[in-house]
Parts: C-alpha cells; structure tokens; sequence
C-alpha cells in the first residue's frame, strides 16, 4: 500500500490517509479482505505519530471502508467497493478543476500546468520502478 504525504496541501496528515485508502480500495488496488500495515508500521513508514495512522483507521471503520479485527489487524471491507470508471474519472476530474482553478489565481498558464503533471508522472513512474 503506497501512501504519500504531503505537510504543505493544508489537508490534515490524516485525512490524506483516509481519502488514499478510500481512493485505492475504489479503484481496486486495495481488495476486500486485504489488510493494512498496523498502525505503527505504517507510522514509521510515513514518519509520523502513530495516532494519527489511528485516527485515520477509525475513521476508515467509521465509513464502513475497513473492519478491525480484534488480535489481527484492520482490513479492507468487503463493503468497500471498487468504483467504476465514470466515478473514477470524475473524482479526478474534481480534483482538476481545482488545481486549474488554483492555477489561474497564480496566473499559471494551463500549458505549464500540463508540463508540471508529465514531469511528476515521470519522477513518480521513476520512483515505482526502482522500489519494485
């Protein structure tokens, strides 16, 4: 399970694991019955306070997307389903209209905007291989 980070987006450490985790069990990386890093694995892992990978993973049970079980670990639920391709896109979809948006009040043009994505697709591609 690849989760990323980032301490600048303004988005809390441990919401950005819980929307990952939603993203990934909905697009079918994550399958029902398949179980996360325990909490302080995955803590050590992202270098940070193992409660809030907790607090993440109550959330995620919350949402009925995980189930604890007790002695052996969060897994995903079998109630966590895979989105289909029209959800898939248009959650990318949200998510482009505001990095354009944000774009535009940066008065950065949508040309460099397209530049940017193919230079982080290739780092992040780079990146995957050489961790395989």
């Amino acid at each position: 399970m690849q989760i990323r980070i980032s301490e600048s987006d303004g988005i809390p450490i441990y919401l950005q694991i819980v929307n990952q985790v939603k993203y990934l069990v909905g697009a079918g990386r994550l399958e029902a019955g398949e179980e996360l890093p325990p909490i302080r694995v995955l803590a050590e892992r992202l270098a940070i306070n193992p409660n809030t990978v907790a607090r993440a993973y109550r959330e995620l049970e919350v949402a009925g997307v995980v189930e604890k079980r007790r002695t052996s670990g969060t897994y995903v639920s079998s109630v966590g389903s895979r989105m289909d391709r029209r959800e898939r896109v248009r959650v990318i979809s949200d998510r482009i209209d505001a990095l354009l948006a944000e774009a535009r009040q940066l008065d950065i043009p949508t040309e460099e905007i397209i530049e940017l994505l193919r230079q982080h697709d290739r780092s992040l591609r780079a990146q995957q291989t050489a961790e395989q």
